[in-house]
């Protein structure tokens, strides 16, 4: 059964700040998207490479989670992206889907779009582990 696609307030303080959303978290995959506005900008009026990376992090992590426990989370040990075109405008969609997962390690991918076109491609690590209250 597909899980409730969380709002980003429900999940972290950066997700708001950022403004990603889920649009699909199911079975070992997740989709995410960002709607590019000025504060996603860098000095030469491109998205930041830090917004792109954050978009393929979280949804490698999105992915991961449709694995995991209620109590447990995904946390980032490492991911390697590969930039391909700069971004100006437009949306940013995040398909990402877990690789493998085995024990407490998972690997997942992302592929990152703007407007159809193939910007940039991540893969990542991450470890299960428990949530913990704050």
């Amino acid at each position: 059964m597909p899980k409730q696609l969380p709002q980003p307030e429900e999940y972290s303080p950066f997700a708001k700040l950022v403004g990603w959303n889920f649009t699909k978290l199911e079975d070992g995959h997740s989709q995410c998207i960002l709607e590019v506005n000025e504060n996603h900008l860098n000095v030469i009026k491109r998205v930041h490479g830090g917004v792109v990376y954050s978009l393929a992090d979280v949804g490698m992590a999105g992915a991961v989670s449709t694995y995991l426990e209620e109590d447990e989370v995904p946390a980032t040990i490492e991911v390697k992206i590969n930039y391909f075109l700069p971004a100006t405008s437009g949306v940013l969609t995040c398909e990402s889907r877990t690789i493998h997962i085995s024990g407490k390690l998972a690997v997942a991918e992302s592929e990152i779009e703007n407007e159809g076109r193939l910007i940039a491609k991540a893969i990542g690590t991450f470890h299960r582990t428990k949530r913990t209250e704050t």
